[in-house]
């Protein structure tokens, strides 16, 4: 029996790092926690590529963008919804799901998500750094375990 299992070192992987700026003050703390956790896996800074965008609902346009062109191995998407009064929420995370979905399976990049999905802003503080971890620091270690295992077991 062979078990694959991808490993936690980021060296040598170019990564594309796709962010929101709508909810900025949880989103910028998402990507701090991103960019520590590739910093000590070994992601070198010229192979960190930062693309920001208005709000979660471009992330997949330009996620499909950059896995067309291959100018990344992956791609990590980090950004904020919080649940208003409106369905506009669930219409919005619905649709961003299923877009940075859709162009890991179509373009065979992985394609990590970190995007979170709260009701309110407390639980997105606690999600961005506080009591609840950085899930832009897990999102990343995803990713680039992903990538490593796509290698080690040869499917890519």
């Amino acid at each position: 029996m062979k078990i694959y299992e991808g490993k936690l070192q980021a060296k040598g992987w170019k990564i594309g790092i796709i962010v929101s700026r709508f909810n900025d003050f949880i989103s910028s703390r998402l990507l701090e926690g991103a960019l520590d956790a590739l910093r000590r896996l070994g992601a070198e800074e010229a192979n960190l590529f930062i693309y920001r965008v208005p709000g979660s609902f471009e992330i997949p346009l330009i996620a499909k963008k950059l896995a067309k062109l291959k100018k990344v191995d992956g791609l990590l998407c980090l950004g904020v919804l919080i649940r208003g009064d409106t369905p506009h929420f669930d219409f919005l995370s619905a649709e961003i799901t299923k877009g940075i979905a859709q162009v890991s399976l179509e373009e065979g990049i992985p394609c990590s998500f970190g995007i979170l999905t709260v009701e309110t802003i407390e639980q997105a503080m606690e999600r961005a750094g506080t009591k609840s971890g950085n899930k832009g620091w897990d999102a990343a270690m995803s990713l680039v375990e992903m990538l490593n295992l796509i290698k080690e077991a040869e499917l890519g």
